[in-house]
């Protein structure tokens, strides 16, 4: 029987990383704003004003300062915390509504409404508009609404009144709600496909109406059927609840001048193990594989990576693993590094290891509990309360370079 209303819900945080940061300084609420990497980074985040500038991610940091001078740059330093623990809030929020919610990513997700019992469209759109406001209130998120019937559809539908926005398409109007947007909007047309379609005469969804079967097979090949399904408002995609969580983790530092310091190097690496770590422990996992990245000034890469022989959730299971693996990686000693990368893959379930040694277990609870409390005190809003030695002097090569 289809669908009377339209409960499935697609809710898109706008501009996340720049909205957490607005939400923990007001003062930057309104401005051009961006998250990314210093001067040789990347922009991660922009705020709708830095976008009506011409910022946009993933934009080289020192083209975006060209482009707006008056940029406000936020580092995101060990922001990773910070945005999934205010993703965590917002899902934890729409969970309170629903259990049928699925995680696409840190910012982004599905929810099924079919089974709260909505008597009709006002009382739905009425709690969907309250759960709007409600994270807009508590987190100082803003974000965008698609309701429709289905999955495709809603994701469509939430990217068509950025920023908070909320777009609802009843059921039997998903073709004309399709039909005059651009093609590119369709899962699976990107910017090559979208060129092709060009080319032959497709701009908008509704230009896929009037083609013979044979032309559609002949731009997309054995998929057409599929595609002129989703042109059409179709998917039978369901809500998943399972939670999977990243199968690796990693994160990358580009330095304001090529390092040849290799202490230097080696705490930016351990810093962003850190965080990587609790990471892993947010997700309730452990990880077996280290990889270390370093780039030159010529944008070359070196890799190095290795297992342990059991996976764990502690830094100190990595940090000599960590120094060998860069000294591996940076094969070019003689040639200074760019940028450093930190990758933890190999993800377990603590009850998947067999754990031999107990006097090596009691040890390691002792730690995971340490971890733990550590990881509480720096989830806090503002900032990290507990460091280390290496994070600290990290912090300090940043503000030396800032200078």
């Amino acid at each position: 029987m289809p669908c009377q209303l339209p409960t499935i819900v697609h809710l898109d945080a706008d501009a996340f990383f720049v909205a957490v940061e607005q939400a923990l300084n007001p003062s930057l609420l309104g401005k051009k704003v961006a998250v990314g990497g210093r001067v040789r980074g990347i922009i991660a985040s922009a705020s709708y004003e830095a976008r009506a500038c011409g910022v946009y991610t993933p934009m080289p940091t020192n083209q975006a300062l060209r482009v707006c001078p008056d940029l406000v740059l936020v580092d995101h330093g060990d922001g990773m915390r910070r945005y999934s623990e205010f993703s965590r809030k917002l899902f934890a929020m729409c969970e309170a509504v629903t259990p049928v919610v699925e995680r696409r990513s840190i910012d982004e997700g599905f929810m099924d409404v079919t089974l709260c019992g909505f008597a009709d469209v006002d009382s739905l759109v009425g709690a969907m508009r309250g759960l709007q406001a409600r994270i807009r209130e508590e987190l100082g998120l803003p974000v965008s609404f698609g309701l429709a019937t289905n999955k495709l559809v809603s994701a469509i539908a939430s990217k068509q009144q950025k920023p908070f926005g909320f777009t609802v398409v009843l059921p039997r109007e998903e073709r004309a709600f399709l039909a005059p947007l651009p093609v590119n909007v369709l899962p699976g047309v990107g910017k090559k496909t979208e060129v092709l379609l060009k080319a032959n005469g497709i701009v908008r969804v509704e230009d896929l109406f009037g083609q013979t079967d044979s032309k559609l097979a002949a731009l997309f090949g054995r998929d057409w059927r599929q595609m002129l399904a989703g042109a059409q408002g179709e998917d039978e995609s369901l809500v998943g609840t399972v939670h999977e969580g990243a199968k690796s983790f990693s994160r990358q530092e580009t330095f304001s001048e090529d390092c040849r310091d290799f202490q230097q190097v080696l705490r930016v690496a351990k810093g962003m193990l850190d965080e990587l770590m609790s990471r892993v422990r947010v997700e309730g996992k452990r990880v077996r594989t280290l990889t270390v990245k370093v780039r030159y000034p010529g944008m070359q890469d070196d890799v190095a990576g290795r297992s342990l022989a059991e996976a764990s959730d502690l830094e100190a299971s990595f940090y000599v693993l960590l120094e060998n693996l860069l000294q591996l990686a940076w094969r070019r000693r003689s040639t200074p590094v760019r940028l450093v990368m930190v990758k933890l893959s190999g993800m377990e379930d603590p009850d998947e290891q067999l754990e031999l040694f107990p006097q090596q277990r009691d040890d390691d609870e002792r730690q995971r509990r340490l971890a733990a409390a550590v990881d509480a005190l720096n989830a806090r809003p503002h900032g990290a309360l507990v460091r280390r030695g290496h994070q600290v002097l990290w912090a300090e090569d940043r503000r030396k370079s800032t200078l």
